[in-house]
């Protein structure tokens, strides 16, 4: 059992009772307390865990908290109300160190009938869970779950965006207020913040799996991630709050880049993902010091797709580049102030200089006109390179291109012969559905010197591949992904991070990944 401040609470959902056994002694060695989810059984199988479970309990050094989940609760095997009865009060005595985890519904229903409780008052968990959003009387249905003389409240939510978080904190707030243990929880990627912000908030517990493959809600991170990653033991009233801004930001890896630069640096701070959907309220509601609703120690924030244009019109300042580059990446909360830049642009040079020293007069093409060709032509630009666009439409292309001083040139048949730098651009690449493509081949990039490639997942892709079957250098896109974000880390502490750390936390998050990510610069 691993003692901490905050208490990580491992679910085991498994079909089987001889399963159990196993899953809780793998459990045990990452959680504070484990939570048996027994709705996972069948009736069979859990007639024959009733046989042998009570007597186990007792000799468990990890606290349990024992589940039979309604199906509308997100049990996985429906059990309507009087078999959910049936089963609590056929269970015994329950052993000090477990927990009883109930529904509102049975436990009105227990109370209206003047039945027995599985447990004492101080070792139920009265729950409730919505998976349709957050409903409009989320405090009525508190304020029931109050009523009872359960020890401990617990509500759970889907989150699908960043401000569906504020109600539950506010029922923290008041639960510590109000003196009650309370679990409250974000279902969903938006609800990570719930789930990593929660215990240093009054939380009673947070949930984490023991892997990614034995998730049992949406936006659960697993326990190692959550005391590895997030250092959630370490989280409290004073630890500054960093995080990422967009659509998706689920496989993003600066969690890791940047949490791991503030553990090396030793800053007291968090990095956390925020699902944004609408940009202007989630800036207004929670981020900006005069209008917030929420009280934390936010102190910065990256910005990624789709929002690097939408937070511009939410700022006090922006910093010149930011504007003439027309996208903002980096936010400092500074005297009340919300100040704008742009790390993309020096993120994607630093590689080029460490190459060529300088790049007066290098011809490069930038193959794609997204936002990251955009940063890259304003980088190159100021370097006093000559750069050419290459895009499959030209036409819609070319006011960009003139804006920057460069040529437009259509990609179908281009020949990148005489550049010295070929950079893409585009998503083509990216793992997922695009991950066999590649905007140029070996045969386009021949006597090139070096290809870029601002994709960051895989670390090779096919255009990188092809580069080097021309005999080109490379760079990867994770060096454009860390180099803005240790340009952001110098914006937000006024210090120089350790840079190989924040790399090899880049790689292995990267090797550890299955899904797509973005393109580099979030």
């Amino acid at each position: 059992m691993k003692s901490s401040a905050a208490k990580i609470c491992v679910p085991v959902c498994v079909e089987q009772a001889s399963q159990l056994a196993d899953a809780i002694d793998r459990a045990a060695e990452v959680a504070d307390l484990v939570e048996l989810r027994l709705d996972c059984l069948n009736d069979d199988e859990l007639d024959a865990t009733r046989q042998w479970l009570p007597d186990y309990l007792k000799h468990l050094e990890v606290p349990v908290i024992l589940t039979l989940r309604a199906a509308d609760q997100g049990g996985h095997v429906p059990r309507h109300l009087e078999a959910r009865r049936r089963f609590w009060s056929s269970v015994g005595d329950f052993p000090d160190n477990c927990f009883a985890d109930l529904e509102l519904d049975l436990v009105k229903s227990v109370l209206d009938s003047n039945g027995k409780l599985p447990a004492d008052w101080t070792q139920i968990i009265c729950s409730h869970h919505e998976f349709a959003g957050v409903p409009e009387n989320l405090e009525s249905i508190y304020e029931q779950m109050a009523a009872t003389k359960a020890r401990n409240l617990k509500i759970a939510v889907q989150a699908d965006d960043a401000t569906d978080c504020l109600p539950i904190f506010r029922l923290l707030d008041r639960a510590r207020r109000e003196g009650r243990e309370m679990i409250a929880i974000g279902m969903g990627q938006a609800g990570i913040m719930t789930r990593v912000l929660g215990p240093s908030r009054g939380s009673f517990l947070t949930y984490g799996s023991l892997d990614d493959e034995s998730t049992t809600a949406a936006g659960q991170l697993t326990a190692r991630a959550m005391r590895e990653t997030y250092r959630i033991d370490q989280i409290d009233s004073q630890t500054q709050i960093f995080g990422l801004v967009g659509r998706p930001v689920s496989q993003s890896i600066s969690p890791h880049i940047h949490n791991r630069g503030f553990a090396e640096a030793g800053v007291n701070a968090v990095y956390i993902p925020f699902e944004v959907h609408d940009a202007g309220q989630f800036f207004r509601r929670m981020v900006h010091p005069q209008s917030r609703e929420l009280d934390w120690n936010l102190r910065g924030l990256s910005v990624t797709s789709p929002h690097k244009q939408d937070v511009i019109s939410s700022l006090d300042w922006i910093e010149p580049a930011a504007k003439e580059i027309g996208a903002v990446n980096t936010i400092v909360i500074q005297d009340k102030e919300l100040h704008g830049y742009n790390t993309d642009a020096p993120g994607f040079i630093s590689p080029l200089r460490n190459k060529f020293g300088s790049l007066t007069g290098a011809r490069c093409a930038i193959i794609g006109a997204g936002g990251g060709a955009r940063a890259a032509l304003w980088a190159l630009r100021n370097e006093g390179a000559r750069v050419q666009l290459f895009v499959r439409n030209v036409a819609a292309t070319r006011l960009l291109a003139e804006e920057f001083g460069a040529g437009c040139n259509p990609l179908a048949g281009a020949d990148f012969e005489g550049f010295d730098v070929v950079i893409n651009a585009t998503p083509l690449g990216m793992k997922g559905a695009q991950q066999d493509e590649t905007p140029a081949i070996a045969q386009q990039l021949r006597h090139v010197r070096l290809a870029y490639d601002l994709v960051y997942n895989p670390l090779e892709t096919h255009f990188l591949r092809e580069a080097r079957a021309a005999g080109c250098e490379t760079v990867a896109g994770v060096e454009m992904l860390v180099g803005q974000a240790v340009e952001q880390f110098k914006l937000w502490t006024g210090q120089s991070p350790d840079v190989a750390a924040m790399r090899a936390a880049a790689s292995r998050a990267l090797r550890d990944r299955s899904e797509p990510p973005a393109v580099a610069g979030g």
